[in-house]
């Protein structure tokens, strides 16, 4: 009996050496990312903002004394569509979200995000294909999204959702357009908006090539990462920052943010390895204290450590930390030069424990902005200065002159800023993107 035993186990040990090979996981890389922010930890989050399915209905007008409602920003609109710049309230609706990869793949999966959700957020159907420049669908390119191979899903509260795999084939640069239905209420609270396409008429349209009686309006944004099944050996870079990395200010929709540009020339570059650019910008956000978000430090693991392929870290980020602590009424919530400087060592440290080299980028002009100060200039002097000469980073790209009026460093030139005295226009941003050595951020 015993050798029987002995002769069974070892036909069985033959039986699994010849058996074909279990196949390999897919090596799954970030190819685009977006950054929401939750609300501040103990604090209850704002009333709701509203859009309902059909045409969209404003919020009760503001008290006499609040300031006027934000211009809608310069929006890609080929369609010529309808457009409302109001926030919104979704019920019983389908949105359409447009995303741009930045890597090659096989396969893609989405990540989806309830993290600034205070209830359970219900998706009824998500679909995703390639997108047209209008926000149709390419025709034979619609594919049904799954999780744990249902259509629907319900998404905790404060959660992120990954997708099972979608067998959709994308190439850098490919625009994706993933439709979502949201049966339900959708209670948008702490959470910045996008301009998406809505869906006029109630119900699930998540099919359909072109949505019904379709408007571009603001609404949050579900999707918030997604990652392809890289074809060849791809790295990650992270650009971290507040809404000059976001892109404020660029065309909505048309990808002219300084990250896309440099995802641009990254995917134009020969290589046997690839890069891709994952943004996790956020707006008004800071590196020492809650504006627009979670700061730098607080987000770091989830916004940049979570990434998978992760290789590179860009940080630009502190503008907010020295202009609303030195304003033109006095110093509210000071951040001397010191502790941005150790604020930024932190994120250095924690990144190069996961191997990630990090890249320093300076802080641009900011002379005319509604909360530039003398003594916040001083500040982002220095920390500029021991950006470029302290050896902390493993690069520095120095945007500050890049942007800068030649006649008066401390201003933007008029070229690149025609709003704010803050914010890059398209031109401001592509000349940054153009200006950082891809063979410095790469280490190649």
């Amino acid at each position: 009996m015993r050798l029987r035993l002995i002769m069974l186990g070892m036909a069985l040990c033959a039986s699994a050496a010849t058996a074909a090979p279990r196949e390999q996981p897919a090596r799954w890389v970030g190819a685009w990312g977006y950054a929401v922010s939750p609300n501040p930890p103990g604090q209850l989050p704002p009333t709701p903002i509203a859009l309902t399915a059909g045409p969209l209905v404003p919020l009760a007008a503001p008290p006499a004394a609040s300031p006027p409602p934000a211009p809608i920003p310069k929006l890609d609109n080929p369609g010529g569509l309808p457009v409302d710049g109001s926030s919104a309230e979704l019920a019983n609706a389908t949105i359409r979200q447009i995303v741009r990869v930045s890597a090659a793949g096989n396969a893609i999966r989405l990540r989806l995000s309830n993290e600034s959700g205070v209830e359970p957020l219900s998706l009824g159907a998500v679909h995703v294909g390639l997108a047209e420049p209008d926000g149709s669908v390419q025709p034979g390119s619609d594919h049904v999204v799954t999780f744990g191979g249902h259509n629907g899903v319900m998404i905790p509260a404060g959660a992120p959702l990954l997708s099972d795999p979608i067998a959709l084939p994308v190439k850098a640069l490919d625009r994706l357009a993933i439709s979502l239905h949201v049966p339900d209420r959708l209670i948008v609270r702490g959470a910045r908006s996008l301009f998406h396409y809505v869906a006029g008429e109630a119900g699930d349209s998540t099919g359909a090539a072109q949505l019904p009686n379709a408007r571009l309006a603001r609404a949050p944004g579900l999707v918030t990462g997604v990652e392809v099944a890289a074809t060849q050996p791809t790295n990650v870079i992270v650009t971290l920052g507040d809404s000059i990395t976001e892109g404020s200010q660029s065309t909505a929709n048309a990808f002219r943010g300084w990250p896309d540009r440099l995802a641009e020339r990254l995917a134009a570059r020969p290589g046997k390895t690839r890069w891709a650019v994952v943004n996790a910008g956020i707006g008004g956000n800071r590196l020492l204290r809650y504006g627009s978000g979670p700061n730098a430090l607080a987000r770091f693991d989830r916004d940049v450590l979570s990434v998978p392929g992760v290789k590179v870290l860009i940080l630009l980020e502190g503008i907010n930390d020295i202009g609303r602590g030195y304003t033109t009424k006095g110093s509210v919530e000071p951040a001397t030069a010191e502790a941005l400087q150790a604020a930024q060592r932190q994120i250095i440290e924690r990144a190069h424990e996961h191997g990630i080299r990090v890249i320093g980028a300076t802080l641009t002009p900011y002379k005319g902005a509604t909360y530039w100060a003398e003594p916040g200039e001083a500040v982002r002097q220095a920390l500029n200065g021991w950006i470029r000469t302290s050896g902390a980073y493993d690069g520095v790209i120095d945007f500050a002159p890049v942007v800068a009026d030649k006649s008066d460093p401390l201003t933007f030139d008029r070229a690149y800023n025609d709003t704010d005295h803050l914010h890059p226009n398209d031109a401001g941003y592509r000349a940054m993107g153009d200006a950082i050595d891809l063979n410095m951020v790469t280490g190649e």
